[in-house]
């Protein structure tokens, strides 16, 4: 084995980027009118944007594929070569096809293009060959070639695989775009990451509810007070009047000012030592808009309060962190 020096591996690991770099920035140009008809037969389509690519060029059709999914735009790779054996099937005349192929004369894929063809269904190319036989064949055939592949032998598919995934993003994000896709539609795809918990959960989903819930009521000694706080176990207690509006909330800060002051814990009214003026939030927020209103705050417990602002569940830091929003 050739022994190369570090700094020849870093000089080989730069220029690798700065080829692929310049490859990206040609393709700017090609975002032209043929990008934008290949969005509108998409957004047009009333089936589902079928992706195929051989080798290298399907392990990026593959990844384009699962990105447009999950922006919004219904998906899924097909294998060119299984494709000739049964899973043409796949596809209808209500899809649309987008193949990959960097010459433009893959066997399995052109293989493909009279069915293609004979189903109707649209057809778009990423070649790096636009004189190709998918590029002829296609209804609208995006250029996506390079001036180099930044192997240096000229082989292995460096540059035209990195231009063709960053088209195929390209691609992704404006259709995302057009059809207004948001947060709360991309959390829908995403509902066991951390980022869909985020955008899906909300504190009516959560919260303390009924018997579960820190309350006294105005009244109430302080000694009471501390009583409810011990059996409801959430650090703090709320203080209500008899329309159930909260008036105040107690917490351990509170208790220990109050020791601090010397206090009758038994002859003190709540109402004196409670902290008046308490954070809240509605049921149908999302927990992390209370996680973000704790945190500005530095409090670790909120009221939930409907639209009369009376008390109808509590939340804590705890329940965020077992719902894993933080």
């Amino acid at each position: 084995m050739k022994k190369i020096s570090p700094d020849k591996l870093k000089t080989l690991g730069k220029t690798v980027i700065e080829t692929e770099q310049a490859a990206l920035l040609a393709l700017i140009k090609h975002i032209d009118n043929k990008f934008v008809d290949a969005c509108d037969i998409i957004l047009e389509c009333n089936g589902r944007t079928v992706v195929t690519g051989m080798g290298k060029s399907g392990h990026i059709a593959n990844k384009i594929a699962a990105t447009l999914a999950s922006t919004g735009t219904p998906s899924f790779f097909v294998h060119p070569g299984e494709a000739s054996h049964g899973d043409l099937g796949m596809i209808t005349p209500d899809d649309v096809v987008v193949a990959l192929s960097n010459s433009g004369e893959t066997d399995e894929i052109v293989a493909l293009l009279p069915v293609i063809k004979r189903l109707n269904t649209p057809l778009i190319a990423l070649t790096g060959n636009p004189e190709s036989t998918l590029a002829k064949t296609s209804n609208i055939n995006i250029d996506v070639s390079v001036k180099k592949e930044a192997c240096p032998l000229g082989l292995a598919p460096t540059s035209s695989t990195t231009a063709a995934l960053a088209m195929g993003d390209a691609l992704a994000i404006a259709l995302l775009e057009a059809r207004g896709f948001n947060e709360g539609d991309f959390a829908l795809s995403h509902p066991g990451g951390t980022l869909g918990r985020r955008l899906l959960l909300r504190v009516e989903d959560m919260m303390h509810t009924g018997e579960d819930i820190p309350k006294v009521n105005e009244t109430a000694t302080l000694s009471e007070a501390l009583a409810e706080m011990s059996k409801k176990g959430l650090g703090v207690t709320m203080i209500v009047n008899n329309n159930e509006t909260i008036l105040g909330i107690f917490t351990d800060g509170d208790l220990r000012r109050a020791l601090d002051s010397g206090v009758d814990f038994k002859n003190c009214h709540i109402k004196n030592v409670m902290t008046k003026n308490s954070r809240h939030i509605s049921p149908e927020s999302l927990a992390a808009s209370a996680l973000a209103l704790m945190e500005t705050h530095r409090i670790n417990a909120l009221a939930v309060v409907d639209e009369k602002n009376k008390l109808i569940g509590m939340l804590n830091m705890h329940d965020l962190l077992r719902a894993r929003v933080i």
